[in-house]
């Protein structure tokens, strides 16, 4: 199954492309999407749009996992990451994939086990995870990667509480 893990934002929003088999992750691509801050909002957003429909008609996905926001201080700031994230769901949705969400803790709970974990015990199951030689760069990539795991290690264990029904 292949996997489009996204982290949303306005300024860089980060993707991760895997591909999971069985219980093998393979990686396909990573990056990010960025928007310079002297352009207006909305063309910001129209950036990460056409890029994030490129990203989409390149790989195929067959799932979009996206982590849900959390903010407890910056409403602004919190309404702009939530209008990109807006997009990441449209795009999705434009393009028939379904969408998954995930909150920060079930993101760390699915990679490290533990959903208290820190970014860096975060970003280091997710290169051993994925078998990467070092810590995927920049952390808003390594955050998709770890949302697209996230998934990966969900929609196992849903199917196997589904078989057993079964």
């Amino acid at each position: 199954m292949i996997i489009m893990g996204i982290d949303p934002g306005f300024a860089i929003t980060g993707y991760g492309i895997l591909n999971y088999i069985g219980n093998h992750f393979e990686v396909i691509d990573y990056g990010v999407i960025t928007t310079k801050p002297d352009i207006p909002h909305p063309d910001r957003l129209l950036i990460l749009e056409n890029n994030l429909v490129e990203i989409i008609d390149k790989y195929k996905p067959e799932a979009v996992s996206i982590e849900e926001l959390f903010f407890n201080s910056n409403a602004k700031t919190a309404i702009k990451v939530g209008q990109g994230r807006g997009v990441a769901l449209l795009c999705a949705a434009r393009a028939a994939i379904p969408v998954y969400e995930y909150t920060p803790i079930q993101v760390k709970q699915g990679v490290t086990g533990y959903g208290r974990a820190d970014k860096k015990q975060v970003q280091q199951m997710t290169k051993v995870l994925l078998g990467l030689s070092k810590i995927p760069k920049p952390d808003d990539a390594a955050d998709a990667l770890a949302v697209a795991i996230c998934h990966a290690h969900s929609s196992t264990s849903m199917n196997k509480v589904l078989n057993n029904l079964k």
